[in-house]
């Protein structure tokens, strides 16, 4: 197992791209398999979970050829009627979406229960609720989710909470019914318009998404398509963030402006400054920040992904700020992390009241899952000397080449071998690296 080894006290500084959105290409990954002819995928992001996705397609028999670090020729004509149950695709949450991409294709899919970080309970009620609604029969057995269907046919689904991945399901299983589909209460976020824009260009007839109304007319068959994945939203406003958090000056490019308003806002409100155009925008922090509430919304409020990130920033501003937390009720488990690091944070069910506090002091921390591995990353770049970040594996999950990026911004970052010895050891260690 490896681990990041930071200095910190650098302000960040300098411009750097961003890759394509994770959270776009897992469920247009999954759904590239829904016909029998070649799809090329462009600006997929080189992440663990990505390679988790295509791991699984190819175990039943996809064709799949990586042309470029960053564009995958996809081929799902030789599909095997078998069961998903690759070891790769069981440790991450959006293998879930191969169900609604085989049982809109096959009328039959087969998939193992999907893992992914541990940040509250996310249950896949209202994916079975859509999938009932559309004809299937659906079961969990030894491990799987089954569903089956003599035929699939358009209905109207409410959803009973603004659920992403049953939207995005929903949305894959409804393209290839006879009828009209309506989804109420539908996810707005970029991706499920992104997955949308994606099968419409293989022949679906999908309107309303990014509207809470979604309206798909199934067709009888997908075809090809070349398609260019979305920049990555969370990706920018991690770096976003880290800018704020180390007084920094940095650039972010391939953007797109619409989709980090929420994040923008906040920033300009705690006193960074601002400025963009038609796909970058430039952080700057000049001064200690102030502080501020937040409460994280689905889209188009301020997303949950970004939670732990503005939480560090916060523990550095003056005075106190308050950050609700109404999507997920486990996140806030890196606090303990931070507060190893000198932050003032008390949580009191799903709201962390943060008092800032002039800096924060390197130490050995450990990543509890992928958003809040790279806010704790955040916090090593703004604290006084040397952090370690361990169980680095989340953040690899989500993020491409992250120490690289940080270093050509200024960070002083290195990936460095763990020694043997548990995550326990580790913590109590606090080796500290020169």
């Amino acid at each position: 197992m490896n681990f990041y080894s930071v200095r910190g006290g650098t302000p960040l500084s300098g411009e750097i791209e961003i890759a394509g959105a994770k959270n776009a290409a897992l469920p247009i990954l999954a759904a590239s398999i829904m016909t029998d002819e070649t799809v090329t995928v462009e600006n997929v992001p080189d992440v663990s979970d990505i390679r988790a996705i295509i791991s699984a397609i190819e175990s039943i028999g996809t064709k799949v050829v990586k042309t470029s670090p960053h564009t995958y020729e996809i081929n799902g004509s030789h599909i095997v009627d078998g069961p998903v149950d690759d070891d790769a695709v069981r440790k991450i949450r959006g293998s879930y979406y191969l169900i609604g991409a085989l049982l809109g294709k096959y009328k039959h899919a087969e998939v193992s229960l999907p893992k992914g970080c541990n940040i509250g309970l996310r249950p896949i009620d209202q994916h079975v609720k859509g999938f009932r609604a559309l004809g299937a029969e659906v079961r969990i057995e030894h491990g799987m989710i089954v569903a089956d269907a003599a035929e699939l046919t358009g209905s109207h689904i409410y959803l009973d909470v603004v659920s992403v991945g049953a939207t995005i399901n929903i949305m894959m299983a409804a393209s290839r019914t006879k009828g009209l589909t309506i989804i109420e209460n539908a996810a707005k976020e970029p991706h499920v318009v992104d997955l949308a824009n994606f099968l419409n260009s293989m022949g679906a007839q999908i309107k309303g998404a990014g509207t809470d109304v979604i309206r798909i007319r199934g067709v009888q068959s997908l075809h090809g398509t070349d398609y260019s994945i979305i920049p990555d939203q969370i990706e920018a406003g991690t770096y976003m963030f880290a800018a704020a958090a180390t007084r920094g000056d940095v650039t972010i490019h391939s953007i797109i402006p619409k989709h980090l308003e929420s994040l923008t806002a906040k920033l300009r409100e705690i006193g960074c400054q601002i400025e963009e155009s038609d796909d970058a925008v430039r952080v700057v922090a000049t001064r200690r920040l102030s502080n501020t509430h937040v409460k994280t919304l689905p889209y188009p409020g301020f997303p949950t992904d970004m939670q732990p990130q503005i939480s560090v920033v916060l523990g550095l501003s003056s005075g106190t700020s308050i950050v609700t937390e109404s999507i997920f009720e486990s996140r806030f488990k890196y606090v303990d992390e931070l507060i190893r690091m000198g932050a003032q944070i008390k949580v009191e069910g799903n709201t962390a009241i943060i008092d800032g506090v002039e800096k924060y002091s390197g130490t050995s921390i450990v990543a509890p899952d992928l958003r809040a591995g790279a806010a704790l990353v955040i916090a090593a770049l703004a604290a006084d000397g040397v952090s370690q970040i361990h169980d680095i594996q989340y953040i690899e999950r989500g993020y491409e080449d992250f120490p690289g990026k940080l270093r050509t911004l200024g960070a002083d970052i290195v990936v460095l071998e763990e020694a043997d010895g548990s995550t326990d050891d580790l913590r109590a260690q606090i080796h500290r690296v020169s």
